[in-house]
């Protein structure tokens, strides 16, 4: 599992077009606090483009129907990004998501 940044990068590097996106598609499951994969990136070592991805990424996922669990509301999942901020998460991009987002959620 924590080999597939590391292959979409390569997967992504293929497509000329794509090159400049690689290095994001490879940090996009660095951790802000140092633990996350393929590098153990931390804080503002982790390209911006790659925290913001992660966040989406994240809010995307907690929102969407599971086969395991049903989908959190919006503010719900602006709450477990905020909760992660800082460890998970780069703090900034959460506030800056939370700002955009948070306008359009209804509470569930």
């Amino acid at each position: 599992m924590r080999r597939h940044a590391a292959i979409g990068e390569r997967i992504v590097r293929a497509a000329p077009a794509l090159v400049q996106t690689a290095e994001l598609v490879r940090s996009s499951h660095e951790r802000f606090d140092g633990t996350g994969y393929p590098d153990g990136l931390a804080g503002e070592a982790i390209p911006r483009g790659a925290a913001i991805l992660a966040v989406c990424d994240a809010y995307d996922a907690m929102v969407s129907e599971r086969p395991y669990r049903e989908r959190l509301g919006g503010e719900a999942a602006l709450a477990e990004l905020r909760k992660c901020a800082g460890a998970q998460f780069d703090p900034v991009v959460v506030e800056a998501f939370a700002t955009v987002v948070g306008e359009r959620v209804s509470p569930q």
